[in-house]
């Protein structure tokens, strides 16, 4: 275990493939970076399980009150304020949305606690993803290799899923909407809940307010327009924020880093494995 103290630096790409960033596979949800970075992402807390596998090195945490701690392969449930430090190792980081079957098994394993996965569990994983890096259309699917991800992390048998099904086909909605600005009203509503009684299941079942978690979900489709817009305005726009200061300041409050870290990368927009 170690302690830091340095500044956060973007991502840096290994001689290996030198010049071209980081990789980013980006899905409505979530994303699956790839590279090498160094420096401290000052405190943060975002609605997503982070996974961290380091490929070469290890990569750092500290969560709201404690001391630097660091290992190859580290998990970060949702809503959990924490630093990260890249301690320069070239790793994957994967988000996952909580409320997926896949986000599921991780709250039943990682119950509310910053944790990091035996080496052991990490190993095999880590050397598919090290081919992966070299040989991206060589090893598996990408798909297939996140979701490999996510089960070195898990422990145990998948669990059955138990979120109310008025929450659930409130999601799945909003999922499935290209506007995001559905009210608390209309969504209680179409599930035939007042306003008031809606709000206190949607927090009890996601653990976030029905607006701060719509804001998550904005923050979420920002970053697949990154990849997809030419500007960080244009990117601000299509995921319904007034403007790029607005959508800076809200990633870099959820991520601890500005959305244009993310313009060093190589983008690919794939199907959400989950």
């Amino acid at each position: 275990m170690s302690s830091m103290d340095s500044l956060y630096k973007p991502a840096i790409p290994d001689s290996r493939w030198e010049g071209s960033g980081p990789r980013w596979y980006l899905w409505d949800g979530g994303f699956l970076a790839l590279g090498r970075s160094e420096g401290v992402v000052p405190a943060h807390a975002h609605h997503a399980f982070q996974l961290v596998i380091a490929i070469e090195g290890e990569v750092g945490v500290k969560g709201a009150r404690g001391e630097w701690w660091s290992g190859r392969g580290l998990v970060v449930p949702p809503d959990v304020e924490h630093s990260f430090n890249g301690q320069g190792a070239i790793a994957a980081m994967l988000f996952v949305d909580p409320e997926s079957s896949e986000g599921v098994w991780l709250r039943s394993t990682f119950r509310g606690e910053i944790a990091f996965v035996p080496e052991e569990r990490i190993a095999p994983c880590a050397a598919e993803l090290q081919m992966f890096l070299e040989r991206p259309h060589a090893i598996m699917d990408i798909g297939t290799l996140i979701l490999h991800y996510v089960k070195t992390m898990c422990a145990g048998a998948p669990p059955l899923r138990k979120m109310d099904e008025r929450v659930t086909k409130v999601l799945r909605q909003i999922r499935a909407s290209d506007d995001l600005r559905i009210s608390l009203e209309t969504a209680a509503a179409s599930v035939y809940l007042s306003a008031g009684r809606f709000a206190h299941l949607f927090k009890e079942q996601v653990g976030l307010p029905f607006r701060r978690y719509m804001l998550w979900r904005k923050v979420t489709r920002a970053v697949l327009s990154v990849g997809r817009e030419p500007s960080l305005v244009a990117a601000a726009h299509a995921a319904d924020f007034a403007d790029a200061a607005h959508l800076t300041r809200t990633f870099h409050q959820m991520f601890g880093i500005p959305p244009s870290v993310m313009l060093r990368g190589e983008f690919f927009e794939i199907e959400s494995p989950f």
